[in-house]
């Protein structure tokens, strides 16, 4: 398992890259506090847990993306990076590819509350005049700790750290967007999240492909295994063979 962003070893982890302050993301006043002199605010803080509860949700996911934007709003910020997620759109089940323009759809209460964080970076954006992106952040965890079955379970929806570092990266040097919604999953075969839109906008072009990053599905070289059912196979000959010879 992951430590928790307030571990100590998380702490000493990240403490060479600059000044470590904690707040609730709760309190408004003191989210105002915080955010005073902070150029761009990247809001990660919420209870990822698909299964909780309305109580939950509200309190966390809602009132506190809202008293996130709300002080990026009162201290001046230049902008405010959202961290949505896949849930936001995983009513659609796992045979539809999604694409960025497409409605939302939650596929529980965690999704609703991140359907939420999407409206009201677009409010933001369009009426308060608070560029805002949003990152519909797929599968995360380090490969090292997936298990053959988890790795399976989320071959379409996989980001690896890095390629999660390049969007978010990406997404706060986006001068040139007031508001939108990107997709963050890595390359690979398989993507029920498409990031056609997404690498167009901000020039995210992700490293990993989940099938030769994950050690259990690199093992089942899929990459090599699965037909293109065209000439890249190297296993049929071109219909021309006879007319260019």
């Amino acid at each position: 398992m992951t430590q928790p962003a307030d571990s100590p070893e998380r702490i000493n982890t990240i403490k060479p890259f600059g000044e470590i302050v904690t707040g609730d993301i709760r309190d408004l006043a003191r989210m105002k506090e915080l955010s005073q002199n902070i150029h761009t605010v990247l809001h990660l803080a919420a209870d990822p847990n698909a299964s909780s509860t309305w109580d939950v949700n509200l309190n966390t996911n809602i009132i506190g993306t809202y008293n996130t934007f709300a002080a990026a709003k009162h201290a001046g910020c230049a902008r405010v990076v959202f961290a949505s997620s896949i849930h936001a759109v995983s009513g659609y089940g796992k045979s539809v590819q999604v694409k960025e323009h497409d409605p939302v759809n939650p596929g529980d209460l965690y999704g609703v509350s991140k359907c939420f964080g999407e409206s009201l970076a677009r409010y933001m954006a369009e009426q308060e005049k608070l560029p805002s992106i949003c990152i519909r952040i797929g599968a995360w965890l380090p490969a090292d700790q997936m298990t053959e079955d988890f790795a399976a379970a989320h071959l379409d929806t996989f980001i690896s750290a890095r390629d999660l570092n390049q969007l978010i990266e990406k997404s706060i040097e986006a001068d040139h967007l007031s508001f939108a919604i990107l997709h963050g999953t890595s390359a690979g075969m398989f993507r029920r999240l498409d990031i056609t839109q997404t690498m167009q906008q901000v020039g995210y072009h992700p490293q990993d492909d989940a099938s030769q990053f994950i050690p259990p599905l690199k093992a089942l070289d899929l990459a090599s295994r699965l037909l293109a059912h065209n000439l890249v196979d190297g296993r049929q000959e071109s219909g021309l063979r006879d007319d260019v010879t």
